[in-house]
């Protein structure tokens, strides 16, 4: 028996989007840069993708620019608004995804800005109040903190946040890779300047993602070398993945409601069944379903003899997931998150991921796997 418990990681492609996208890949297959018919019907295939995910989130065609997936967006976002507006200060988080905090990083190491962290409690909650004390004494600042952590599911009040900034006349990017296509977004209502996105975590392909700017705050390009894109970013589209994104985005929409009920639904089972058999289990983040990604749910498991042996064990099970610190990973570090939450890295942490393709039959094997390592009697 397999079972994938790692679609934080990346999803299975959806059939359906896998059918959007044949006809592209074995006919459709002109440039969209060439005038001829063949190219003519690759760029009406990327407009009309970029009027499909456009009309989901509210905005218009032109505010959306299809990437290589999140962490160029991101790092497009990011540099560019450095380098178009003059941004000098950057307000972020040190449990980011290293897509936001290596790019800030490199940064303010080359000079350009000055980072300050904001102060997160031991849920991975971002501190309001020092959130505005610190854009109170920065005039002007980029924020960027991701609206749910990818690790431990942690969601950020992304409607507080964006009016905090528009108070303090500050841009907002959220990194929005883990919520896009489990929430509904409509960014008419959010106060936010640039969102990020990669269709392969929500059952999309692989190396295709978008950024969404805000048509007041147009940035200069990231990638040079072609007109692609409205002479925002210079390549050859990927028009099949741009296909594919937008097909999975509208099936996420289609069937948001059932789905979220699904896998929330797998989350709290899980999360009972180990609290009632294992003794000593906690979690990291939130976990209630009002302040936390119900995708995700980061187990912190108690002392082992065979603790760092954990993640193999259960791979061995056949069931996938993620490790979150040193002794489950094989990393030296650890997870950055949990070492900036102050978490106790001895204790074995996994992050278990749910997608709408997971049982309750799924759960109860993962669950009884588990008792089974962590029987003591043993």
């Amino acid at each position: 028996m397999k079972i994938y418990l790692d679609n934080a990681a990346t999803t299975k492609l959806d059939e359906e989007v896998l059918k959007a996208m044949m006809p592209v890949m074995l006919e459709d297959f002109g440039n969209p840069s060439s005038i001829h018919a063949f190219g003519r019907k690759s760029r009406a295939n990327i407009e009309n993708a970029r009027k499909t995910v456009s009309k989901l989130l509210n905005v218009s065609p032109a505010e959306v620019f299809f990437t290589s997936g999140g962490t160029e967006a991101d790092n497009m976002a990011i540099c560019q608004s450095v380098s178009t507006f003059g941004i000098t200060h950057i307000i972020s988080s040190k449990i980011e995804h290293h897509a936001v905090e290596h790019t800030i990083n490199v940064l303010e190491k080359e000079g350009k800005i000055k980072a300050s962290w904001v102060n997160i409690d031991s849920n991975g909650n971002v501190d309001l109040v020092h959130l505005e004390e610190l854009l109170k004494n920065n005039s002007r600042s980029l924020v960027s903190l991701m609206h749910a952590n990818n690790e431990i599911g942690t969601l950020l009040p992304i409607q507080q946040i964006g009016n905090l900034c528009k108070t303090y006349n500050a841009l907002f990017h959220s990194d929005t890779v883990q919520t896009m296509g489990h929430y509904p977004m409509d960014l008419q209502q959010l106060n936010v300047h640039f969102i990020t996105c990669a269709a392969h975590k929500f059952h999309g392909p692989k190396g295709v993602g978008f950024l969404y700017i805000n048509h007041q705050h147009k940035i200069t390009p990231f990638i040079h070398g072609g007109a692609q894109e409205r002479n925002m970013r210079g390549g050859t589209e990927n028009v099949y993945g741009i296909v594919g994104l937008a097909k999975a985005l509208q099936i996420c929409y289609d069937e948001m409601d059932t789905h979220q009920k699904h896998i929330s639904g797998l989350k709290e089972y899980m999360k009972t069944q180990l609290e009632q058999k294992i003794s000593g289990i906690e979690f990291n983040g939130e976990t209630s379903f009002e302040k936390s990604l119900y995708t995700v749910l980061n187990c912190r498991f108690p002392h082992h003899p065979d603790a760092e042996m954990l993640l193999f064990n259960l791979d061995i099970a056949g069931i996938a997931a993620s490790g979150g610190s040193a002794c489950s990973s094989g990393s030296n570090q650890g997870s950055h998150v949990l070492r900036g939450l102050g978490i106790d890295m001895e204790k074995p942490s996994v992050r278990f991921s749910f997608s709408k393709y997971n049982t309750k039959a799924e759960i109860d094997f993962v669950v009884n796997k588990l008792v089974e390592l962590f029987d003591t009697k043993k």
